[in-house]
C-alpha cells in the first residue's frame, strides 16, 4: 500500500505539472513470480520512474513500451511468458519462471482514478477499480475504459456499454467478496482487470515511550495508518513520531471508545506500567480489534488477566484468541528496533493468514493463488 501510494502522488503530481506519463500494472500473473497483480510503474517521460513491477529483469522492457505509448496514446497488453527453458529467457538472467501480463496506458486516462483511491486510503474505504485491458474491435468499450465499484453497488465510470458495466459491477461485488483481484473475460475479445483494494490495516500504538519510536516508524513505512494513543499530551508530539496519522489522548480504560475501533483495527500495549497496560486491554477486550499484542512476558499477561478477573471482569474465551503476549514473532529480538521489527512482522503474517514460519519449510506456493487464474463470464450469467 505505502507503493501504490507513492504511484497515485506521482500520478497527481505529474498531471498537475502536465508531464507525459505512462503507467504499468501487473494484471495476471501465473506461476513464480517476483511481483503480484497491482503491483505498478509509472514512467514519466522525463524523471526516474516510481514503483517496481519485478526485480528489474522486465523494467527496461516496460520502459521501451512505455515510450511507444507516451508517443502514440494508445495503451497495449504486454505477455512475458518466462518459462520457456531456452537461451532468451535465461539471457535476461531473470530469477522467476512465471508468466506475466502487463497493461501499459497513458497515465492521463489514470488520473481521476488515482484521485479517488487516494481518497478512498484517507477514509479507510474499500474500493474496486475495473480497467479494460482489450477491448473489442470496432466496439463500445475500448481498452483503457474504467470504472469505480464501491462496496455498496454504486459505480462510478462507464466502461462502454450498460450490458458490460451491468457485468463489470457483478465481478466487482464477487471480487470484494473473495479479496481477490482478477482478469475477467467478458466475451467478444474484451477482457478487464478487476482489482480489489483494501484500505490498510490501522495501528493502534498504546504508549508513546521511546520504544513506540521505531514500531510506528517501521509501520508507517509499509503504508499502515498508524495511531499513537497515550494519555500523557506531552509525550503526543509530532517531531517524536513524525510518522504518525493521529494521535489519541485518552486514559487507558477508555482508549478503544475515544479511539474507535473496526475490523482492520490491531493494537499493540506497551506502556510498560502494569495498571495502564491492564486498562488498555480492558478496554480493547471484545472490540471489533483483530489483534491486541501485550508487550512483556507471558506470566505478566497471565496476571493481568487474574487482576481483572479478581475484578469482576471475565472476557469470552473468543474474544481472548486476539489477544498475543508476548506480542512478536520469535526472532531473538532484543531492543526498541528488533522488537518493533517482530511485532510488524506478528501483525503482518496475522493480516494474511500465515503463521510466521521459515519460506523453506512452506508447502506448497509462496503466495495464495485463487482457484481460477482467470475468470470468465458468459452473457447473462450471474
Amino acid at each position: 500500500m505505502s507503493e501504490l501510494q507513492d504511484v497515485l502522488h506521482a500520478i497527481l503530481e505529474g498531471a498537475a505539472k502536465g508531464d507525459r506519463m505512462a503507467l504499468a500494472t501487473i494484471v495476471q500473473v501465473k506461476g513464480s513470480t517476483y511481483r503480484r497483480e497491482g503491483a505498478r510503474l509509472l514512467i514519466p517521460e522525463r524523471g526516474k520512474p516510481v514503483g517496481t513491477i519485478s526485480g528489474g529483469c522486465l523494467e527496461g522492457d516496460v520502459r521501451e513500451a512505455a515510450a511507444e505509448v507516451m508517443a502514440e496514446g494508445h495503451p497495449r497488453l504486454l505477455h512475458f511468458d518466462l518459462t520457456a527453458d531456452d537461451e532468451v529467457v535465461w539471457g535476461w538472467g531473470l530469477g522467476c519462471n512465471g508468466v506475466i501480463d502487463v497493461f501499459v496506458e497513458p497515465a492521463e486516462g489514470a488520473v481521476a482514478t488515482a484521485g479517488a483511491i487516494r481518497t478512498a486510503v484517507q477514509e479507510q474505504r474499500p474500493l474496486v477499480t475495473v480497467t479494460v485491458v482489450e477491448g473489442a474491435d470496432g466496439g463500445s468499450t475500448r481498452a483503457g475504459a474504467r470504472m469505480l465499484v464501491h462496496p455498496d453497488g454504486s459505480a462510478e465510470g462507464s466502461l462502454g456499454s450498460p450490458d458490460v458495466d451491468g457485468r463489470a459491477t457483478d465481478e466487482a461485488a464477487r471480487a470484494l467478496r473473495d479479496g481477490r483481484s482478477v482478469l475477467v473475460s467478458f466475451g467478444e475479445g474484451v477482457r478487464a482487470f478487476v482489482e480489489v483494494l483494501i484500505p490498510p490495516l490501522r495501528l493502534l500504538v498504546c504508549g508513546a515511550g521511546h520504544d513506540a519510536v521505531p514500531l510506528v516508524r517501521f509501520a508507517a513505512g509499509l503504508g499502515w495508518r498508524v495511531e499513537v494513543v497515550d494519555d500523557r499530551e506531552a509525550f503526543l508530539k509530532p517531531h517524536r513520531f513524525p510518522e504518525a496519522a493521529r494521535f489519541v489522548k485518552a486514559e487507558p480504560a477508555d482508549a478503544a471508545s475515544r479511539a474507535g475501533v473496526d475490523d482492520l483495527t490491531y493494537v499493540v500495549v506497551m506502556s510498560h506500567n502494569f495498571l495502564r497496560d491492564k486498562d488498555y486491554l480492558r478496554s480493547f477486550l471484545g472490540t471489533p480489534a483483530r489483534y491486541i499484542g501485550m508487550l512483556g512476558p507471558q506470566a505478566r499477561l497471565e496476571r493481568i488477566l487474574g487482576e481483572l478477573a479478581r475484578e469482576g471482569f471475565e472476557p469470552e474465551p473468543a474474544h481472548l484468541q486476539v489477544v498475543h503476549g508476548p506480542a512478536g514473532l520469535d526472532l531473538g529480538g532484543d531492543g526498541p528496533e528488533e522488537v518493533g521489527w517482530a511485532i510488524v512482522g506478528e501483525v503482518l503474517a496475522l493480516c494474511r493468514g500465515r503463521a510466521g514460519g521459515f519460506l523453506k519449510d512452506r508447502k506448497g506456493p509462496i503466495h495464495d493463488r485463487p482457484a481460477g487464474a482467470e475468470a470468465s463470464v458468459r452473457a447473462g450469467a450471474d
